[in-house]
């Protein structure tokens, strides 16, 4: 059940591409707006008395400052990959973070790596370079893809970030705070509101930064970041087929058989969780 959550937040997570490149404004300016809807709309939700007692202290208000310029490097690694490079390239470079994980989480989580989690990641891995086998550094896209590769290593400090911290916050306040986080780095960076993205704004405010984060940080509070990471193998295979519906990149053979590994993987680790 908890794996639903994370599996639910990877399919609309899978959707950020589309909303990225439709955008047609800087990266930056997509984050901060964005984040400013998610802002509004979780204050609206946190402001209701029962939630008020699930704000941490002082002390712990370090943790999601740490989450927060983590989660923006992440973020704008991400998009600004989605922006110089195709959605296959962007999304398979970044799930690199995998892989990431799973040599960090026995050092600094302690967590026992079973053999049918290490058997998942060498087969999502395997479908992985499969796509990557008609990856072309065709002109004006190498900084997307090195974008794409940074993205996957902080994605990967994001997950082992929420696998030590996570238990102690409530879901939505932590995203909250991390998201405060994040609006405030980028403040002195935004000097203008183009009114013609306010679409992409509430939709990534509202589905992207606000419902996915709360159902993938209350899946990764009982499922380990092995599996977590396991799991979001899937998300280049969704991203792929909504590139192939919404803005006609189609994927050859390789990025088909890839995604079917990667399928296959996931169902392992669900088995394993099971």
């Amino acid at each position: 059940m908890h794996s639903l959550y994370i599996l639910s937040a990877i399919f609309l997570w899978s959707s950020l591409g589309i909303v990225v490149r439709l955008s047609g404004i800087d990266v930056h300016i997509l984050i901060f707006y964005s984040v400013i809807v998610s802002l509004i709309v979780q204050g609206i939700i946190l402001s209701r008395k029962n939630y008020r007692k699930e704000f941490p202290g002082i002390k712990l208000l370090k943790y999601p400052l740490i989450l927060g310029v983590a989660s923006l490097m992440n973020t704008f690694t991400y998009f600004y990959a989605f922006k110089h490079t195709t959605i296959a390239n962007a999304v398979l470079t970044h799930y690199t973070a995998p892989v990431i994980v799973a040599f960090l989480a026995p050092l600094f989580l302690k967590e026992a790596t079973t053999k049918r989690i290490v058997a998942s990641i060498i087969i999502a891995s395997t479908g992985l370079w499969i796509m990557l086998n008609g990856f072309t550094f065709k002109e004006g896209q190498a900084i997307g893809i090195i974008s794409g590769l940074i993205s996957g290593f902080t994605y990967a400090a994001v997950v082992i970030i929420l696998r030590i911290h996570a238990k102690n916050f409530n879901p939505l306040v932590l995203v909250f705070l991390s998201n405060a986080v994040i609006a405030i780095l980028l403040a002195p960076f935004v000097r203008e509101f183009p009114a013609k993205a306010l679409w992409s704004f509430l939709v990534m405010g509202i589905v992207h930064s606000t419902i996915a984060p709360i159902l993938y940080f209350k899946g990764i509070r009982f499922v380990t970041a092995n599996r977590t990471a396991v799991l979001g193998y899937l998300e280049p295979v969704i991203a792929i087929i909504f590139g192939i519906i919404f803005l006609s990149e189609s994927p050859g053979k390789g990025s088909i058989i890839g995604g079917l590994l990667i399928i296959f993987s996931g169902y392992l680790t669900l088995r394993v969780e099971k």
